[in-house]
């Protein structure tokens, strides 16, 4: 097997073997018995003359070549969601083509599920920022979206987190735009270890008072809720609230620390997903959830328990660099030919963060050609003085 110079925990240079194991395969007609949304990465454009940290330039064909990949799999997209760095280098005009392109891809496709995100991100921050202002700009997206056949996620809004004064005004602003909605919505929790942005969402620090004023905007409009996904990185509260969820209204897990027992679930109740994670280890998610859905418990764990130290540490702190990790192994897997990110967020990590990441995707049978993973993974690390 082939053999790469890493660097270890230490920061010293050690060799590494790869084990190359995979011993199973993605199912060629995925039947799952959970919904399952991938929130999906872009493919930046290495080619352009856009400045990076300026602007947002797309390769188009490499960016839906992914998706369709992700759609071959059995899973949904959960388009434009932060884990596409929504905000965080993907403005909104962008975002708006990218749900357009998607949006097309999977009307030929029986079965494939989008869903979109819609926030508010084209609101300048300023002073004397208003609910009315954030309610304006949730509905231009809304009516973006749904103008072209989208399906709704509604984004958690940093303008929201900066103008409200109390939970009323959550209350308020949700009330107002799940009013207008055409479909149900999937709403979307994300926590500041994500986005330091939206720190007291929904009117509080802390969560137990949050989750009370979260559950109480959804039973007042269950009709307009499909479900709600949290990711907060803490299972015990999904799985609260997942219990006090009104009959009908479905919880996606966006737990990328606990998500196998999340998914799989208990006595009392299960999650769906909408997972960053399952964008990186989109193979072994299919595999995972058809063993699921056939009811073969140890085969379902046996597939998604060795990708879990991988995802703790592509999640871990900071967590909202989290893209980096995902975008590399995509590259590693051959998806895309270069590593350069929109916001030249590829700088995120250390190189010593995406060693382990290497040895940890190798352990969960995740590099799809040990050769070429190696190979690429040899030219990034000698770009960082470690020669092969």
């Amino acid at each position: 097997m082939p053999r790469v110079n890493l660097l270890s925990r230490s920061g010293a240079v050690e060799p590494y073997t790869m084990q190359g194991a995979r011993s199973w395969k993605p199912p060629a007609r995925p039947e799952f018995n959970r919904v399952a949304f991938s929130a999906a990465h872009v493919v930046a454009d290495a080619r352009s003359a856009v400045d990076p940290w300026i602007g947002a330039a797309v390769d188009w064909d490499a960016t839906l070549r992914y998706r369709e990949h992700l759609l071959s799999l059995g899973l949904g997209i959960a388009e434009a969601m932060d884990t596409a760095q929504r905000g965080m280098g993907l403005d909104w005009p962008t975002a708006l083509e990218l749900i357009k392109r998607t949006v097309a891809l999977a009307k030929g496709k029986p079965g494939a599920k989008v869903a979109s995100g819609v926030g508010t991100d084209q609101l300048a921050p300023r002073p004397g920022l208003t609910t009315a202002d954030v309610i304006a700009a949730y509905e231009e997206q809304a009516e973006a979206v749904e103008s072209v056949g989208g399906r709704i996620i509604l984004m958690a809004s940093r303008a929201l987190a900066a103008s409200a004064r109390s939970a009323d005004d959550y209350e308020h602003a949700y009330g107002a735009i799940l009013g207008r909605v055409r479909e149900p919505v999937i709403l979307h929790w994300l926590g500041p270890m994500f986005d330091p942005a939206l720190a007291g969402y929904w009117g509080s620090d802390d969560l137990d008072e949050a989750m009370d004023v979260c559950l109480r905007i959804i039973g007042d409009h269950a009709a307009k809720v499909d479900g709600i996904k949290i990711s907060l990185l803490d299972k015990d509260k999904e799985i609260d609230m997942r219990r006090r969820l009104p009959e009908g209204v479905k919880m996606y897990t966006g737990d990328d620390f606990n998500y196998p027992e999340l998914i799989e679930g208990d006595d009392r109740g299960y999650s769906h997903a909408l997972l960053g994670i399952f964008d990186a280890i989109a193979p072994a998610a299919s595999a995972g959830l058809q063993a699921l859905g056939a009811n073969d418990l140890g085969e379902y764990r046996r597939i998604l328990e060795p990708t879990v130290p991988l995802s703790r540490h592509i999640f871990a702190a900071p967590t909202r660099f989290y893209k980096s990790g995902v975008v590399f192994l995509a590259w590693l897997n051959g998806w895309q030919d270069h590593f350069v990110m929109v916001g030249g967020q590829q700088s995120a990590r250390s190189a010593l963060h995406y060693s382990e990441l290497f040895r940890l995707a190798d352990a969960a049978g995740l590099l799809d050609d040990p050769d070429r993973a190696a190979s690429r993974m040899r030219s990034f690390m000698a770009v960082q003085g470690i020669e092969p």
